[in-house]
């Protein structure tokens, strides 16, 4: 596929060698600038768990030109069902087909995502620099200056923070910014192999603690849990994990129950408390901008965090590409994403308020069709 040449910017540093960032160093690559991408981690690592990819996702990644990996990686499915947590089936949700050739929905392990990416900055000979971040940034009409946690400097047209939710770029150039916030739910994940005739996404709901199951490979689901999050002094360990997963999984049914009998002590296992943020604007200053969690973290209730990280990517790169500036290459990106992602961030903590509220199932499943429905629209 051919990408509009971008002639605003020659070089720029992507801080943040997750989903955003390399999403954000491949769309500006292709376009003819030269990147550098930096990671804080030494070893460009990603949790084990797996990833929902709804069909907005998966567009997104056919913007990208990486939708045959993943399918040929994933699991494709075109429903989801909703069921009691006691294991009846209350609704099928047909996942809407939103582009010609284009999966309705799927799942893949995400260390598996993470290298079908890393594969693609290290095919268009994208420079990786590891164990470094920015300690600070100085800003002026025609550039950044640019400092590392090593020591070095360099100078780049465009810096992009897309550093997670504990971004150091949002530290350092956004002052009118602040921590994402905590949403009283947490979040268990366990990577597990498949139930017996799981043939399609399942949801769940009708208790303190609903879960979901996605396939991620032919073999492999990810089951998620969310319950409500308590302030303690230690970290589980993993055979506190494994126990109190294990009792929150006593009242369910169908494949739920499943998971909950064959899980064992090797199966990977991991809760983290919930939070989120739209940060408010602008997403810019100067020549450094946000986009991902450091600037639109959401909550795993729409499966939709992976999905607004490429989009914006995407974006940002469309915009430089069309925009004889980068002020107005910027300010149309953070027109084009500010009411998107806030739709997503608030639908996806609106369903978690009515979960923590004790509401009927039904509610949940309401909200959730119409926010589906809102993220299949162009973006």
């Amino acid at each position: 596929m051919t990408r509009e040449s971008i002639s605003s910017i020659a070089t720029a540093l992507v801080v943040g060698g997750g989903i955003g960032g390399m999403a954000t160093a491949i769309s500006l690559a292709e376009r003819g600038v030269r990147v550098d991408l930096i990671d804080l981690d030494p070893d460009w690592r990603v949790y084990g768990a797996g990833i929902t990819i709804t069909g907005p996702t998966l567009r997104a990644y056919r913007r990208l030109g990486l939708l045959d990996e993943i399918k040929q990686a994933g699991a494709i499915t075109t429903k989801t069902r909703l069921y009691r947590y006691d294991g009846t089936l209350m609704q099928v949700l047909d996942e809407p087909v939103i582009e010609e050739g284009l999966p309705a929905t799927g799942g893949i392990m995400r260390p598996v995502l993470h290298r079908i990416m890393q594969t693609r900055v290290k095919a268009l000979d994208i420079p990786v620099r590891l164990g470094v971040t920015v300690t600070a940034l100085e800003s002026d009409d025609q550039g950044v200056d640019a400092t590392f946690s090593d020591g070095s400097t360099d100078r780049y047209d465009l810096v992009i923070g897309a550093d997670s939710v504990f971004s150091a770029v949002r530290e350092l150039a956004f002052p009118h910014m602040a921590p994402a916030q905590p949403t009283g739910q947490g979040c268990w994940r366990i990577s597990i192999r498949k139930p017996p005739g799981l043939s399609e996404s399942e949801f769940f709901l009708g208790t303190d603690t609903p879960c979901g199951i996605t396939a991620c490979s032919p073999d492999n689901v990810y089951m998620w849990m969310l319950t409500a999050h308590e302030e303690r002094e230690r970290f589980m360990d993993e055979e506190e994990l494994y126990t109190t997963l294990k009792e929150l999984l006593a009242p369910f049914g169908g494949n739920a129950g499943w998971i909950r009998d064959n899980m064992t002590r090797e199966d990977w296992i991991n809760y983290r408390p919930l939070a989120a943020a739209l940060q408010p604007r602008p997403w810019s200053s100067g020549r450094v901008v946000l986009l991902g969690d450091a600037v639109h973290a959401t909550t795993p209730h729409l499966a939709s965090g992976a999905g607004m990280a490429v989009e914006s990517a995407i974006v940002l790169a469309e915009e430089l590409a069309a925009a004889d500036t980068v002020g107005k290459a910027l300010a149309a990106y953070e027109e084009r994403r500010f009411d998107r992602c806030r739709f997503i961030i608030e639908s996806s903590i609106g369903i978690g308020r009515l979960q923590m509220e004790h509401r009927p199932p039904q509610e949940h499943a309401a909200l959730l069709e119409t926010a589906l429905a809102r993220l299949n629209e162009p973006f």
